[in-house]
């Protein structure tokens, strides 16, 4: 992540989104005389999207959106494709991870600074153990909004509007809490501007030094079985880094010793909000969305006539595709030639969520497709969202073992084809919850009403996070 505070200064002198549309493709083509424009999307079927109820007050948010400073800039996005492109190389790994969904409630430098202190330590773990540099990328400052399976929750006799998260309305199950509100819109604009600037000075402040190995290590897992075996590798570090100074280097000329870069990420779910902080580059006229550095898809958007990909198709942005077990090798290979057909290293990501025992029927036809195509994309792992399920006391859960399944199964059949399993896209949090059953201290069912405190899916706490990065970094060594 660049130094400078969120909206600095870019060649970037178009301040809104563009005007006009164009026609929408067939079969993900978009016809040659069509040009697209941040508004294409508009033409075509939009899955997910809320229905807002007032016209005019969601046309005000997206015009105060549109004059607010850019969150990312151009400059940031190339860079992380740049980075990306060392991962779908073989050079390096992907490590994606955060909340569900963040909250307006839950939001402060604590909970900002915890999730980054996890991911610091994953990523520490995985570069040690696998020897491999770890590209970070948090579902942060971006990820407000969730796609759900119906449009309408019930209790008892009462319908009403799905929660889909606070960009656009509240989980209370009260009628006006569920009543989309555009002015969310601004308000997850203004969060996520402000979990940026904090995230910045974190990391190349000096929070992220590596002589800070050791401050990394939260309360709770510091007095864990994990957090002893991250101690271990952290006191290695401090050997190393005083066997090199003493060999002479200079340890505080290593830029990269006391900072990183570190990047944001969300599902581009509500096309409003990313239409109206998308802009132009004036130098090469390129468009950006500004809302977040990578992009994705999901399962339930990813439609090759639909909205969403057509809005992804036309950002320079990385982008990923989030792929179930439905997934088809057709329909992998035309997802590839609609959103990278430059065959761009790092342009994009294809981000699997099979659930366990479903890997080796699809992934391997996904994997030659994409390979005959051409397209170096990067590979991930989602071994979340496949192994979601409904405890007996009706709390939506995973089970850890079912997580370190899928992994193996998705870097068994890598191996086996001589593809890179480029990285893990995992939900997570620093807090110390009690949301997925099992891990190193056995969370068992009846614990799982003590400390659940997500909005939407279960995330794994800081314990589970770290004995995680173990498991991934010993497959990735092997």
């Amino acid at each position: 992540m660049a130094s400078h505070p969120a909206g600095g200064p870019d060649h970037l002198s178009d301040p809104g989104p563009a005007s006009g549309e164009a026609g929408g493709p067939d079969r993900g083509a978009r016809p040659a005389a069509e040009t697209w424009t941040a508004g294409s999307w508009r033409r075509l079927p939009a899955a997910q999207q809320p229905a807002w109820p007032d016209e005019e007050s969601l046309k005000r948010a997206g015009s105060t959106l549109a004059t607010l400073p850019p969150l990312v800039i151009a400059s940031e996005t190339r860079q992380l494709t740049a980075s990306l492109a060392a991962v779908a190389r073989g050079e390096a790994f992907l490590l994606q991870a955060g909340d569900c969904a963040e909250s307006f409630r839950e939001f402060g430098a604590d909970q900002i600074r915890d999730k980054l202190k996890v991911m610091l330590q994953m990523a520490v773990t995985l570069t040690y153990a696998a020897g491999v540099p770890v590209v970070k990328v948090g579902r942060i400052a971006g990820q407000f909004a969730k796609p759900r399976t119906s449009a309408f929750d019930r209790m008892g006799d009462i319908e009403l509007e799905a929660f889909r998260g606070h960009m656009v309305n509240d989980e209370a199950f009260d009628p006006q809490a569920r009543r989309p509100d555009p002015t969310r819109l601004v308000s997850a604009y203004h969060q996520a501007a402000a979990t940026l600037n904090l995230l910045r000075a974190f990391t190349k402040g000096g929070f992220a030094d590596l002589s800070h190995v050791h401050g990394w290590n939260q309360q709770f897992v510091a007095s864990s079985a994990e957090g002893r075996r991250y101690e271990r590798i952290a006191s290695e570090i401090d050997r190393a880094l005083r066997f090199m100074a003493a060999c002479g280097i200079d340890l505080q000329a290593e830029e990269g010793l006391h900072q990183t870069d570190f990047w944001t990420s969300h599902e581009a779910l509500i096309l409003h909000y990313e239409e109206a902080l998308t802009r132009q580059d004036s130098l090469t006229g390129d468009w950006v969305d500004t809302s977040g550095h990578l992009l994705w898809v999901g399962e339930r958007t990813r439609q090759l006539g639909g909205a969403h990909v057509e809005f992804l198709s036309g950002v320079i942005n990385p982008v990923a595709v989030k792929l179930g077990p439905s997934a088809t090798p057709d329909e992998v290979g035309e997802l590839c030639n609609r959103l990278d057909p430059d065959r761009t290293p790092g342009r994009l990501t294809l981000i699997t969520r099979m659930g366990a025992g479903n890997v080796s029927g699809t992934l391997p036809g996904l994997i030659e497709s994409a390979r005959e195509g051409g397209h170096p994309v990067v590979w991930a792992c989602d071994p979340m969202h496949g192994n979601t399920f409904t405890s007996e006391g009706g709390h939506k859960t995973r089970r850890f073992g079912d997580i370190v399944a899928e992994l193996r199964e998705w870097f068994g059949i890598h191996r086996s084809m001589g593809s890179w399993p480029g990285g893990v896209h995992v939900e997570l949090t620093g807090d110390d919850v009690t949301e997925c059953l099992g891990g190193a201290e056995e969370i068992g069912e009846a614990d799982l009403s003590q400390r659940y405190t997500t909005t939407c899916d279960p995330r794994l706490n800081a314990r589970q996070s770290l004995d995680l990065a173990f498991d991934v970094a010993e497959l990735l060594r092997s």
